[in-house]
């Protein structure tokens, strides 16, 4: 199985609150160029999962517009910047082996993010991503441990 770790792109610092903070353009831009590197590089999306925050939310949309609908959408509550890498590993083992999911694609915060990385793999490799960066985790589902492939940021595309 293939999992794919993004965080939103690049998000305002005014809001109500943090869980209110939009994206900006230059961070819409962001998640449209990862949804780019997505379509070229990935066959298929079976699922994603996404942070209820307004950012995460913004950022799948973006990736949305650039790879078309996928058939599988779930507004997951307990991914957000605190919350526990090992509920949303024990989540992702349950949802994919019952599903039968083959690629997915999961949309979140710092520091979550780099824990999950940490957590899925063998190795407990803890990435800085930058926004809108995407980790590919190779994962083996019998093991339920993975080993990272490789971390994309906007940055690396827009200098390919």
């Amino acid at each position: 199985m293939q999992i794919f770790i993004m965080r939103h792109g690049q998000a305002s610092m005014v809001a109500p609150t943090d869980a209110l903070r939009p994206l900006t353009a230059n961070g819409v831009t962001e998640a449209s160029m990862i949804g780019q590197w997505l379509l070229a590089n990935v066959s298929t999306i079976d699922a994603i999962f996404i942070s209820p925050y307004l950012r995460a939310q913004q950022t799948a949309n973006a990736v949305f517009d650039v790879l078309g609908d996928i058939a599988y959408k779930e507004t997951v509550n307990f991914i957000t910047p605190e919350d526990s890498p090992k509920d949303v590993h024990d989540y992702l083992d349950t949802v994919c082996s019952e599903k039968q999911f083959q690629t997915v694609l999961l949309v979140s915060h710092m520091p979550l993010v780099s824990y999950l990385v940490a957590e899925l793999t063998t190795d407990n490799t803890m990435p800085i991503f930058q926004t809108a960066s995407v980790a590919q985790i190779d994962y083996d589902t019998d093991r339920m441990q993975g080993q990272l492939v490789g971390l994309v940021s906007p940055n690396d595309i827009s200098h390919e």
